[in-house]
């Protein structure tokens, strides 16, 4: 039988570091979208306005303008296993601290958006360790099935994570919420310091003459088009798209009169979106240029942006969300693929920081922003404004980006 880009899939899965790799990720990252449907709902019982679930959103994207190419740095130069250790720890007594505080009956929204600039912090410094992961233990030639397994888990459990969220809220409150991510950090952390090498990361060929330019990695990054477009391309999706998913609660309970349920379904629906376009990638030849399928897939998140803001039908808004997850996953982790095998491996750490950089600090300049435009103009005006915005970047972005070269020095 033929060997498939299936079976390399299932045959990589099934590796002993990656597959426990995979299964320790999916489990915290569960924890992760239960915290982040609980969230909004929390602010939004506390009293929080619009402008405040777009707040939060920045709170906790915003650190990735300032640390996350330090935190690329620090994953090129520096034992990646101290650094995912050292900070996911401490940001696992963010959402502790959340469960005492609910506890006490003493929570108000200031202090979920300043836990939530806590975890942006942590998480700027030492995503660009925890993303540099799959290359480091996998072949050159696996990394864009490693990747598009690692986008599979992470949308299986964007579907998972709102279900037990949804439960959660309905039975003890978003106290069950954040208890599960609580405990969700512990086999990740021990997982991560099991497959990861002792000592520091910095690649051979680093020259000690290079030492001085912090940040001559990320520059290099820049200087290529390919890898340029990529980015602009993630941030350009995050910045205008992912507000959809940002003011869900606010489309589901002040438009729509829905409830928790409502909210988590439609969230579940996006990922389980995510995980088709996720599973799609697995099937893509590992050789195929992934230019195309990130741009024009970005330009399809935008269209969709543009019809769930005019949609006028409760049960409509899942279906839009499964395909705005298709798309975004597929965009998202095709530009990712396409970095990761293109940027030479001494400053592979710094590119991740650039594509985390365009990713989070998208969604959190995009939340900031959007927040402000709901105000003004209502959510649906504002989305509207949004998707159109994005269909004509990504339009205007891949042209350009499509016709350049693809560097081949790794």
């Amino acid at each position: 039988m033929p060997d498939t880009s299936f079976r390399k899939s299932m045959r990589l899965l099934g590796t002993r570091r990656f597959g426990t790799f995979w299964f320790a990720s999916l489990l915290s990252n569960i924890g992760t979208w239960a915290q982040q449907v609980a969230q909004p709902w929390l602010l939004l019982s506390l009293g929080a306005s619009p402008f405040l679930l777009g707040l939060d959103a920045f709170a906790m994207g915003a650190p990735a303008w300032l640390l996350t190419l330090v935190g690329g740095v620090l994953a090129d130069r520096y034992d990646r296993r101290r650094i995912i250790m050292s900070f996911q720890s401490f940001q696992m007594l963010c959402p502790l601290l959340v469960v005492v505080l609910l506890l006490l009956g003493v929570v108000r929204p200031w202090m979920v958006i300043t836990l939530s600039l806590v975890i942006g912090v942590t998480d700027a410094l030492s995503m660009p360790s925890f993303q540099s992961i799959v290359p480091s233990i996998v072949t050159h030639e696996q990394i864009p099935t490693g990747i598009a397994l690692n986008s599979t888990q992470f949308n299986l459990s964007r579907m998972l994570g709102p279900a037990i969220a949804g439960i959660l809220m309905a039975g003890v409150g978003a106290l069950g919420a954040y208890a599960v991510n609580t405990a969700s950090y512990v086999p990740f952390i021990l997982v991560a310091l099991w497959i990861l090498p002792r000592g520091g990361s910095a690649s051979p060929d680093y020259r000690p003459a290079e030492r001085g330019l912090l940040f001559a990695g990320a520059r290099e990054t820049l200087r290529a088009p390919a890898l340029r477009g990529a980015l602009l391309t993630v941030f350009a999706t995050n910045l205008l798209c992912a507000p959809l998913v940002t003011f869900c609660p606010v489309l589901v309970k002040d438009v729509f009169q829905g409830s928790i349920a409502h909210f988590s379904l439609a969230v579940g629906a996006f990922g389980a979106g995510g995980l088709l376009g996720a599973l799609a990638l697995l099937a893509v030849d590992p050789k195929r240029d992934r230019r195309p399928i990130s741009s024009w897939l970005a330009v399809a998140y935008g269209v969709v942006v543009v019809l769930a803001a005019l949609n006028r039908m409760p049960w409509a808004l899942a279906p839009l969300f499964v395909l705005a997850g298709m798309a975004m996953t597929a965009s998202n982790a095709s530009a990712n693929t396409l970095l990761q095998a293109a940027a030479p491996t001494r400053v592979r750490g710094q590119t991740v920081s650039l594509y985390m950089l365009a990713m989070r600090g998208g969604v959190s300049l995009g939340g900031l922003l959007t927040g402000i435009s709901v105000g003004w103009l209502g959510v649906r005006e504002a989305l509207l404004v949004n998707g159109l915005l994005a269909v004509g970047a990504h339009l205007a972005i891949g042209r350009a980006w499509r016709h350049v070269t693809l560097p081949t020095d790794r």
